[in-house]
């Protein structure tokens, strides 16, 4: 089976037009997003929204029956690459997180209803949203313990627990919840995934956490993780997505393709940063000769240019393959492209950040932004912990122990089944 990434040549027209547009439109609003207020970005973004609408380019993750464009995992993979040299440059594209993952949710499990109430405008830009599952007390890495719980009361269901790294839950309209409903189910039919309207009687947002990430913690920020309590939330039936107890197993459908967005977002920002590298090592001069001509820089700038091919290449066919095999077949690509891809953007960016030396540790550059939102990377979606553990166990499945003990490249065991064979075949000759 042939791997084929290539692209028809109009969508390479829109492919380098968003190139112009993300470096023209949205890397000086970068450069100002600390400044700004959320209705200000708001405001910023709206006629550059228009623009991308009117290309048809809006919320391209989703099917045209959706409102999106139904490109398929590849085409979307060489969007994201050219979106994740900017941090403003998803929501100008309607494909922002958590708002993606939650439409994709909403698309795939909603009712009509919800659709309706939900999904239309979120898609229209008119709403905000905000995934809810992360706890401080439960591993994030393992959702199966989740102590957030939502108990029937006659037809309405009560949610109590505490969350945090809700992302976008100080400014959002409304809030997915992952809860636990039955807690003695098996570990993967335990939550169920709730529909919170902003402002419901119970919810009370306790405030955005400070990060890494988020280095200005005024309340209400765009991109913020907010801790949250939910003290007896009231729900009806119809705040329920996709079943009672299909949480966890909606969560991994929302995850596999996000996934594969976020490590294309990575490849953007890496080459990014390689580009400034570059740069710095044409005119750089320093002991003797310009930066570009010692051997320490000429390795940093080969091994970048090697890791973004590998990780290109690798996350490229991750995203074939959901496109001709669906995202269950992926799962031990996108495993792979998680943790190797998160591995590639931090160390690209060190070498750029390394090589700028103050300027680059400063907030004059870009960099050092770029590197505290990198350390995240290794993270969120999972930590590559987990992903490198699910890898290997998937790769041990096609071996076994020999019977006898002896490994199958030993030495001295092949040569005397060798020296047997060898005899045998002279006898017969």
């Amino acid at each position: 089976m042939s791997w084929d990434f290539s692209t028809d040549p109009e969508f390479q027209a829109e492919l380098d037009w968003m190139n112009t547009f993300v470096r023209e439109e949205l890397w000086p609003l970068d450069s100002i997003f600390d400044e700004l207020e959320m209705d200000q970005i708001d405001r910023a973004l709206k006629p550059l929204q228009d623009q991308v609408k009117a290309r048809g380019l809006w919320a391209a993750h989703l099917d045209p029956e959706l409102g999106g464009q139904g490109f398929g995992q590849v085409k979307l993979g060489l969007m994201h690459e050219i979106l994740g040299t900017s941090m403003l440059a998803p929501a100008a594209f309607g494909c922002q997180a958590p708002d993606s993952g939650n439409s994709e949710i909403l698309a795939l499990a909603g009712t009509p209803e919800q659709k309706d109430r939900w999904l239309t405008p979120l898609l229209a830009g008119e709403l905000k949203s905000c995934f809810s599952m992360t706890e401080r007390d439960t591993p994030g890495s393992d959702p199966t313990q989740l102590a957030t719980r939502a108990v029937q009361d006659g037809d309405e269901w009560v949610i109590t627990g505490r969350k945090w790294y809700s992302s976008n839950a100080s400014v959002a309209d409304f809030l997915i919840v992952v809860a636990v409903t039955d807690p003695e189910a098996a570990p993967h039919k335990r939550a169920t995934m709730f529909i919170v309207p902003a402002g419901t009687p119970g919810l009370d947002i306790v405030r955005d956490v400070g990060s890494m990430e988020a280095t200005n913690h005024r309340f209400g920020r765009y991109g913020n993780h907010a801790e949250i309590e939910y003290n007896g939330v009231r729900v009806g039936p119809e705040a329920i997505l996709g079943g009672v107890g299909a949480g966890f197993l909606i969560a991994q459908m929302r995850l596999g393709p996000g996934r594969i967005h976020h490590a294309m977002r990575w490849l953007g920002q890496a080459k990014r940063a390689l580009d400034m590298l570059c740069e710095r090592s044409t005119y750089r001069f320093a002991h003797g000769s310009l930066l570009g001509e010692k051997q320490t820089i000429q390795n940093w700038i080969a091994d970048s240019a090697a890791e973004i091919q590998a990780a290109r290449l690798m996350t490229l066919h991750a995203a074939w393959v959901i496109d001709t095999q669906g995202t269950s077949a992926a799962r031990q690509d996108i495993a792979m492209i998680k943790y190797y891809g998160a591995k590639v953007l931090h160390d690209v960016i060190d070498r750029s950040l390394q090589a700028h030396g103050s300027l680059g540790y400063s907030s004059d550059l870009p960099l050092e932004q770029m590197y505290r939102w990198a350390r995240a990377a290794r993270i969120y979606d999972g930590p590559d912990e987990v992903h490198r553990q699910s890898v290997a166990r998937a790769v041990l499945k096609d071996y076994t122990a020999p019977a006898d003990g002896v490994p199958t490249e030993h030495v001295p065991t092949r040569q005397a089944r060798a020296r047997e064979k060898f005899a045998e075949l002279l006898a017969n000759s």
